[in-house]
């Protein structure tokens, strides 16, 4: 169902409410060599999350998101900065962490933003050495090296600092049996009940007019990363709002950070109602795999999860067009789970409501099915319009 499924690169497509996608040709947006090589990253470690209380936030992960808790670290433990609560299902590690004082940067963090991301942490091989590369290549430092050596064995971190409030952590975990990291111990109670989630697909951030390219520029002289794909404001626009963005990968594949910035239209674009409530740039949403996403969003909705909603008329529209996929149509359409077809295989996606009070943060769903490898270009106008009935309703549009 994808829009450019059938195009030749450089044809556009009108929708009826508006939306045009342009289709790049392959040259123009992986350019198939950084200009530096590339840091050594094996995939996304963990993702932490600031929040207001951490306590209640590890019930919601378990009971509505499936995630077994399965760490812990706080005053118990002797640390008088914060309290931190390790959530795990399959490969998938969330961190959840609150202040025990309203003086802490937690604290602080939370009172600007609201909750929201504040790590996004990578695995690495040498932590040190990724570091020491992507200061030298002009990152801004948010934490030297830390080497911790116990019984468990060594564990070293480091960080460095990214867009708004964010920072990105180096984890070196090889040789390092313990829980988690140094300082938290381990959660013995009833597992949860999974929901079929497995690991970090990818993690999209948002950034100021303007500052896109200055990011997209970041990742590729301190990462090595490069332009996977790219939308301008001229791409994916409705009859409301628009928005435009480049998508960092790396070379393998296992670390893809799409970066979004606002575009001029009629009315606020989603990224700008993002901006304007989290009141800094910063990470938008995380999409999260899973093996049978009609399973896994079937079982969300029970837990009282809420997703975006999508309109009958767009698989009435699948529907003509007989589009060939491995599940059945009517079962993705009582979920609200969108698909997109590409030249190797189609993905299944669906998105979560924000999390949270602030309209800021969500969660996207994702089943990549034989070799699909983009973010759902074909669902652009669905997903602009679900995003901007929901604006609408909060009075945001």
């Amino acid at each position: 169902m994808r829009a450019d499924s059938c195009l030749m690169p450089g044809v556009r497509l009108s929708g009826s409410t508006g939306l045009t996608v342009m289709v790049k040709n392959k040259a123009e947006v992986e350019p198939g060599t950084s200009a530096v090589e590339e840091l050594v990253v094996d995939g996304f470690d963990h993702v932490e999350f600031y929040v207001g209380n951490a306590l209640q936030a590890s019930y919601y992960f378990q009971k509505g998101l499936g995630f077994d808790l399965v760490g812990y670290r706080g005053l118990e433990t002797g640390d008088r900065n914060k309290v931190s609560y390790v959530m795990k299902q399959d490969h998938t590690f969330v961190v959840l962490s609150g202040a025990v004082s309203s003086r802490s940067d937690v604290a602080e963090h939370v009172h600007q933003h609201g909750d929201g991301v504040k790590t996004i942490a990578f695995r690495v091989k040498d932590a040190r050495q990724a570091f020491d590369t992507a200061v030298a290549r002009g990152a801004k430092s948010a934490g030297e090296p830390q080497v911790y050596q116990d019984e468990d064995g060594e564990f070293v971190s480091a960080s460095i600092k990214t867009y708004g409030d964010t920072v990105h952590t180096f984890v070196e975990r090889h040789n390092f049996k313990g829980v988690f990291a140094p300082g938290f111990t381990g959660i013995k109670k009833a597992a949860a009940k999974p929901v079929g989630l497995v690991s970090v697909d990818h993690v999209v951030g948002n950034v100021e007019l303007g500052r896109m390219d200055y990011w997209a520029n970041f990742y590729q002289s301190t990462f090595g990363f490069y332009v996977d794909r790219y939308f301008d404001k001229e791409d994916i626009t409705t009859q409301y709002s628009a928005l435009q963005s480049k998508v960092m990968k790396n070379k393998s594949g296992s670390v893809k950070m799409p970066i979004n910035e606002p575009a001029e239209g009629l009315r606020r674009s989603q990224i700008q109602e993002y901006l304007d409530y989290y009141l800094a740039e910063g990470i938008q949403h995380v999409a999260i795999t899973t093996r049978d996403i009609i399973a896994t969003v079937a079982e969300m909705r029970q837990r009282g999860i809420e997703f975006l909603n999508v309109p009958r008329s767009y698989y009435d529209a699948l529907i003509e067009r007989n589009i060939q996929i491995d599940e059945n149509l009517e079962e993705l359409a009582q979920q609200g789970i969108l698909i997109d077809s590409e030249d190797k295989g189609y993905l299944l996606q669906i998105f979560t409501k924000p999390i949270q009070d602030r309209p800021t943060f969500f969660f996207e769903v994702i089943q990549r099915k034989h070799g699909a490898s983009g973010f759902g270009q074909g669902n652009f106008q669905a997903l602009f319009e679900a995003i901007e009935r929901e604006q609408a309703m909060r009075g945001n549009l």
